[in-house]
């Protein structure tokens, strides 16, 4: 999306230049107007679609009104987490020790509780065929 685009689509005239101020007005009046919880569901997936160019308009005005698609960003997101200014890829084993963890705790106690239960039938049934006496 470009910056006259992302201008109109806010209510802006298109060779204005709206203060960030004007912005991030603009843009939580036309959220308010256009939010797709305010809406019936059959009405929802237009309301969202709105909603989204509405979110792409504001981040490309934001940005300086550089011409920026949103899946390059949600892409170097997804690819990388966390920006690094705000402190993300550093604490990779801080995040994956506790889930390591979790998991062979659940495997283990899974095991020991099968092992248990296992153990219980055999002391009431001796015989391994259900059928006999």
């Amino acid at each position: 999306m470009d910056a006259d685009e992302a201008r109109i689509l806010l209510g802006f005239p298109p060779n204005s230049r709206p203060t960030p101020s004007q912005v991030k007005s603009a843009y939580k009046r036309k959220v308010w107007e256009s939010h797709p919880d305010l809406f019936r569901s059959h009405e929802k997936p237009l309301a969202e679609s709105k909603f989204k160019l509405i979110s792409e308009a504001y981040t490309c005005l934001q940005s300086g009104g550089r011409k920026a698609s949103s899946s390059v960003d949600y892409s170097h997101v997804v690819r990388t987490g966390f920006p690094r200014a705000h402190g993300g890829r550093k604490n990779h084993t801080i995040i994956r020790v506790p889930f390591m963890l979790i998991i062979l705790g659940t495997f283990a106690l899974g095991g020991f509780n099968a092992s248990r239960a296992y153990q219980k039938q055999k002391e009431e049934y001796p015989s391994h065929n259900p059928f006999l006496p």
